[in-house]
């Protein structure tokens, strides 16, 4: 068993949820938030923070990871309540809906990051870099990423002249580049700079 879930264990294993988001930065597209209580009878191998991994281990990962849990959810955010609420309003939102969803009043919820939404069902503990410490944050993680790139590049089809398949709605050179030719489409975040400047416009 990894060093991950030996943090999980002392912590008390099987109570534990594990949240994360993934698109926070970008300037296009929802953020996601994932919840995960795993069953730690079942230990996922190589399981580690999304952003360490290559996109085919994220996909086996996911796959293992949705049909091993003891619960989860997905939740997304879309860009026109980040622009009302400001994103990290709009991330808190989204953890507090992916923990409401899973969670018992004796679980305890691990939150990747420093800040934590209210009016929680469980106690929480906000973990700083969650996603490289706890096995059930880094499982959130992965979910999180996983559904998001699957989203950009469908999102793609519907876009196509920016390139969402290839940076996800992240501030490219590509990206920048798109935006300055065709201006922004309904996907941007329009509280975000440089695409405020267009709303401005």
């Amino acid at each position: 068993m990894t060093e991950f879930y030996h943090h999980d264990l002392e912590l008390g294993g099987a109570s534990l949820i594990g949240i994360d988001e993934a698109g926070r930065g970008a300037l296009a597209g929802p953020v996601v938030i994932a919840s995960v209580k795993l069953d730690y009878s079942l230990p996922i191998e190589d399981i580690d923070d999304s952003k360490k991994l290559s996109p085919a281990r994220r996909e086996k990962l996911y796959g293992q990871i949705i049909a091993s849990a003891l619960a989860w959810k997905i939740v997304e955010i879309d860009n026109r309540y980040i622009d009302t609420h400001n994103i990290l309003q709009a991330t808190l939102e989204g953890m507090r809906q992916a923990v409401c969803a899973i969670a018992q009043p004796t679980d305890l919820a691990l939150i990747d990051g420093n800040k934590a939404p209210s009016n929680l069902p469980c106690p929480h503990l906000c973990v700083i870099g969650g996603d490289s410490l706890q096995a059930c944050v880094a499982a959130a993680s992965i979910l999180a990423k996983v559904h998001r790139d699957r989203l950009m590049d469908n999102l793609h089809l519907l876009h196509p002249n920016y390139g969402f398949d290839r940076h996800k709605g992240y501030g490219t050179r590509l990206h920048l580049q798109a935006i300055r030719e065709y201006g922004p489409c309904p996907l941007h975040r329009f509280s975000f700079s440089p695409i405020s400047e267009y709303r401005q416009k």
